[in-house]
């Protein structure tokens, strides 16, 4: 291909922990067991590959759906999540097709891409390594994501608790058969190998009308 194609790799992270909506009052955090699904409207599923060694190259992935169990404190116990490669966003039409194809995420013979935790350490009250396997085209890895979040949640204007966070990773894209690349005239390589991950997520609790209705 004559264009200059950066590789991508991403995932898609829901993170308990505490972004708080406009016009919100704070929720104490003390339930044993909740579970959240993510809030697509207000996450973001972000990466950044190096492009030539030179520029660093961002996108996202806009269509996925997970969810996640916290305990006492909203610390975070489990996390499963979804993602759809076709989805990916670089800005660029031409380059996006080509991470489609199949010399990246080959999406028509592998639609969807799963993180599951495997376990969560806590290191502190906010702060969790979160280790789980990605599968993606076939092969499953291993990844640890470091979480960052609040600890606390907050209520909606339609009485709703909501909480969110972030979390970071790098990973490398060969380790999922992302092999694609091309040698420079002056030596390295079009597409960096090492891709970083930022997501920052919003999630709605899944409680009964009685459970909502309480702090």
């Amino acid at each position: 291909m004559s264009y200059r194609t950066p590789a991508v790799l991403a995932t898609a992270v829901v993170i308990a922990g505490g972004a708080a909506a406009q016009s919100t009052a704070t929720v104490a955090a003390s339930d044993a067991a909740t579970r959240w699904r993510i809030d697509a409207a207000h996450s973001a599923v972000g990466f950044a590959v190096k492009h030539m060694g030179i520029s660093t190259v961002r996108g996202r992935f806009a269509a996925y759906d997970g969810v996640i169990e916290t305990g006492e404190g909203l610390a975070l116990r489990r996390i499963d999540v979804t993602i759809e490669p076709a989805s990916i966003a670089t800005g660029v039409e031409r380059r996006d097709n080509h991470l489609r194809s199949p010399d990246f995420f080959d999406v028509v013979n592998h639609p969807t891409m799963r993180f599951v935790s495997t376990r969560v350490t806590a290191e502190s009250a906010t702060r969790f390594q979160v280790a789980g396997n990605l599968t993606m085209r076939g092969v499953t890895r291993p990844v640890t994501l470091t979480v960052e979040t609040l600890g606390d949640a907050v209520r909606d204007m339609e009485g709703k608790r909501r909480t969110g966070g972030t979390a970071v990773a790098t990973i490398n894209r060969k380790d999922w058969g992302l092999t694609w690349n091309q040698a420079l005239e002056l030596g390295g390589m079009l597409v960096g190998e090492d891709v970083t991950l930022t997501i920052e997520i919003e999630a709605i609790a899944q409680e009964s009308p009685a459970t909502a209705g309480t702090n």
